[in-house]
């Protein structure tokens, strides 16, 4: 594959092996999250390389404190809106708490529900437990592509009992390290870094053949990824410093619903030309 510049999009639909080629060629992979169809056809418009269904649903759309509740159901059910919607990006999803956990046969007859009723491209686990591990080798020898997770995993907010970053002690640092090199080589296609030093993301990323996946890990993994409703501003009173603000969709929406209020209340919507 010719890249010509980092501004260049692939026209191609976006595959496992696309994502290899990128990172091979040191062209940056972007993803973002989506939940909807409506979402996922903006962000496809926009040369959005990876979306992510992301166990996030639960903070972003149902008000939920942790991803945890998540359910199996409740992904596939998003997961087939956003494939509806987004035909070049390679479109992974989560699996949430438990699903894959409780040993291989159970993570692999999960993962081949989503892949089978929801058209994705791939599904996403957090950790790199022995139970993980095996589970990853027995999805990709089946043809099931699976994105590992590293370092802050927030399936397990109960264990680590905060958000923050991961890795900064040595020994925590060389486990998440050895997390990835596992990972790789139980077959899993990717890796997401998320909120661990940019050191220790560029370590890995050097070290690792496939691709790895940023989220408050510094410049220097394959790619980033973000949950769109934070870089477009739509979350308030979430703002931690991995995020930058591309829009501020919070105070848009806010002022045009109350500009749309003022019309209906002053019979000022609907006039005229907007009526039959």
């Amino acid at each position: 594959m010719d890249y010509i510049g980092s501004k260049s999009v692939d026209p191609r639909k976006v595959t496992t092996f696309r994502l290899q080629e990128m990172k091979n060629a040191g062209v940056k992979i972007v993803c973002l999250t989506a939940y909807d169809a409506l979402i996922a056809r903006i962000l496809d418009e926009t040369g959005i390389d990876v979306i992510l269904v992301g166990d996030s649903v639960g903070n972003v759309v149902q008000g939920l404190e942790t991803t945890i509740p998540v359910t199996l159901d409740e992904i596939i059910y998003h997961t087939k809106a956003v494939v509806r919607g987004a035909k070049r990006p390679l479109i992974i999803a989560d699996m949430p708490f438990m699903t894959f956990q409780v040993s291989a046969d159970e993570a692999f007859t999960n993962a081949g529900r989503i892949m089978k009723e929801t058209g994705c491209g791939g599904v996403k686990l957090e950790g790199a437990s022995e139970i993980i591990l095996q589970a990853v080798r027995r999805m990709t020898e089946s043809g099931i592509p699976v994105m590992g997770h590293v370092g802050l995993t927030p399936q397990s907010i109960h264990k680590f009992g905060s958000y923050r970053a991961r890795g900064r002690d040595p020994k925590e640092a060389e486990s998440i390290f050895q997390d990835a090199v596992n990972l790789e080589q139980a077959g899993a296609f990717a890796v997401v870094l998320e909120k661990i030093p940019a050191d220790l993301a560029k370590r890995i990323t050097e070290t690792l053949k496939i691709p790895t996946i940023g989220i408050g890990a510094g410049p220097h993994c394959d790619g980033q990824i973000l949950v769109y409703t934070d870089m477009l501003g739509l979350t308030k009173d979430f703002n931690p410093r991995f995020v930058r603000r591309y829009a501020n969709l919070y105070e848009t929406i806010s002022e045009a619903c109350r500009k749309y209020a003022e019309d209906v209340r002053n019979i000022d919507f609907p006039n005229e030309s907007e009526s039959y």
